[in-house]
């Protein structure tokens, strides 16, 4: 069974940096894009980043500059490098991955900015 688990969230102020983690189990992701969505309370999840097998990346506009997502496929992780945060980044950030074709999701981790 493939599971994934985020960590790293956590309440910092404006300006700071956090990276989050996101550990797959049950599947190696080499061969996997994975990805950084985020979701605030009554909207769509959003993506935020992604990094395909090659570690070709893409960001949404609103991070590019400050986020940087990274992978460790002997660790199984993908990182997000999270800098300059805003209180406009402020949502529950998800991990997400296709394998053995299916579509996987974390848990979620909290990100809270405060001005």
């Amino acid at each position: 069974q493939v599971q994934l688990v985020e960590s790293g969230g956590g309440l910092v102020q404006a300006g700071e940096s956090l990276r989050l983690s996101c550990t797959v189990s049950g599947s190696g992701i080499s061969g996997n894009a994975m990805s950084w969505y985020r979701q605030t309370p009554g909207k769509q999840r959003d993506l935020v980043a992604s990094i395909g097998s090659g570690s070709r990346t893409m960001y949404a506009d609103s991070v590019k500059g400050r986020f940087t997502i990274s992978r460790d496929n002997a660790k199984n992780t993908v990182y997000l490098q999270m800098n300059s945060l805003k209180p406009e980044d402020t949502a529950v950030y998800y991990c997400r991955t296709i394998a053995q074709g299916r579509l996987y999701w974390g848990q979620g981790t909290q990100v809270t900015v405060s001005s």
